[in-house]
């Protein structure tokens, strides 16, 4: 068995490749179930995020499993095995459990600490444990994975201060105002009229850091006003005016600043759209979205600009040297996390060797007490009887402590398996294990 894991991210591929294999959380559960029925995947998980899709399995051989998985990809996306494989990433066995790591603890992110990661990774847990497509391996690695990255946050300042898709979102808004001034700085968002189109947890995340960076008041759109008006809620010191997506035109046609994050699969802002408005003003728009939710063809439209989390990399690169000092202790945290999922994982080779010693020393115990309780007659009482029970199968169990102990303890692949060699051969196990 090999654990492998195939995928695509803001490393690999371009948010116009990433859209088309974005799995919606009403995906998950179909796109699991057809991994599953190929006789390669013995379990699976799905991570999609906006800058990543990610499939963990565990497969019984390497190259044909990661050929299942490419294949997977290729027919869900439309993309040909050509045009998909040179954005694929694939790691396997200890890359794989380091890259998990990694990606749990937000030292894969683009920006680098942010702190969202860690839970969509809880939601592929929680997903492939509600949808049965996890087994023990796989349950194992990725629950040691949240638990990495919850250290790594507890125990370095990777996490203080992090900043989300969101909040660079809102700094890339500010410098690109500031350079329209001649300005290479991020500047104050008062001045500008600003819409939000979305009402879910990135522009909850927005409206936070759009109030601290002195923005005086917003739109608020959703295609529910009802969600939009509770999102709004929490908010109570800033002035947000909730809308349903049915005005959509009018803050396009009033607003200077517009940030999209739905959960459409298609563009909801195109030329088409804009070309037919009476602009007041220029406009910026600064999609989040994954698939986008603007097109790409909107910067043929005079008068707007458009960026999209690609773009984001301008401002997450200011202040990333400074945080990869801190990664630095992270990578410490989580290279040790990951050598005790892989000695965990090596010392499951000893398990049938083990079992097959408890068996052969239970055998032997059963038997040889039988004839002593048959010796013993009818006047040995039933307590007596479990007394000398349990005495036996206390002198296995202390007899198979330090051999399992041993057995199961950290040591090479080599070492392990001559130990078990000679186990199998003193106790004649290899010969019980065929018969």
């Amino acid at each position: 068995m090999h654990i492998a894991v195939v995928g695509l991210s803001h490393r690999t591929a371009p948010v116009e490749i990433r859209e088309k294999l974005s799995i919606s959380e009403e995906d998950v559960e179909p796109s699991l179930l057809k991994l599953k029925q190929n006789e390669q995947v013995l379990e699976v998980s799905i991570l999609s995020t906006c800058n990543r899709l990610e499939i963990y399995t565990l497969v019984r051989d390497s190259e044909k499993g990661i050929a299942v998985v490419s294949q997977f990809l290729s027919d869900y996306s439309g993309l040909s095995q050509e045009e998909l494989l040179p954005h694929l990433f694939f790691n396997h066995q200890g890359d794989a459990v380091t890259h998990v790591m990694r990606v749990a603890g937000g030292l894969d992110s683009l920006v680098l600490g942010e702190g969202q990661i860690l839970s969509q990774v809880k939601k592929m847990v929680r997903l492939g444990q509600e949808y049965q497509s996890m087994g023990p391996i796989l349950n194992r690695l990725l629950t040691q994975a949240v638990s990495t990255g919850k250290r790594i946050r507890s125990e370095t300042n990777l996490g203080t201060g992090a900043v989300s898709i969101s909040s660079a979102a809102v700094e890339l808004a500010q410098l690109k105002l500031g350079q329209s001034m001649g300005q290479d700085q991020l500047v104050t968002l008062e001045s500008e009229k600003v819409a939000v189109v979305g009402a879910g947890r990135m522009s909850r995340l927005l409206l936070q850091h759009l109030q601290a960076k002195g923005c005086a008041g917003l739109f608020l759109l959703n295609r529910t006003k009802k969600r939009a008006e509770s999102l709004a809620s929490d908010f109570p010191g800033f002035q947000i005016d909730c809308r349903l997506l049915d005005d959509l035109d009018t803050c396009l046609s009033s607003c200077s600043l517009v940030f999209t994050s739905t959960s459409t699969n298609e563009p909801i802002i195109d030329a088409s759209r804009l070309n037919k408005l009476n602009r007041a003003s220029s406009l910026r728009l600064i999609d989040i979205g994954v698939p986008r939710n603007v097109a790409s063809d909107v910067s043929e439209v005079d008068g707007v600009e458009s960026h999209d989390v690609d773009d984001l990399q301008e401002v997450v690169s200011r202040n990333q040297e400074a945080r990869q000092k801190i990664a630095m202790e992270a990578e410490n945290l989580l290279n040790e996390e990951g050598r005790l999922f892989l000695e965990w994982w090596d010392s499951l080779e000893a398990v049938p060797t083990i079992n097959l010693l408890r068996s052969s020393l239970e055998k032997v115990r059963g038997e040889e007490l039988q004839k002593a309780l048959s010796r013993m007659g009818p006047d040995f009482s039933a307590r007596e009887r479990k007394v000398v029970e349990a005495l036996s199968k206390g002198i296995i169990n202390k007899i198979l402590h330090t051999p399992v102990t041993k057995l199961r303890a950290p040591q090479t692949r080599q070492d392990r398996q001559n130990s078990l060699k000679v186990v199998e051969t003193l106790f004649d196990l290899e010969h019980q294990g065929d018969s």
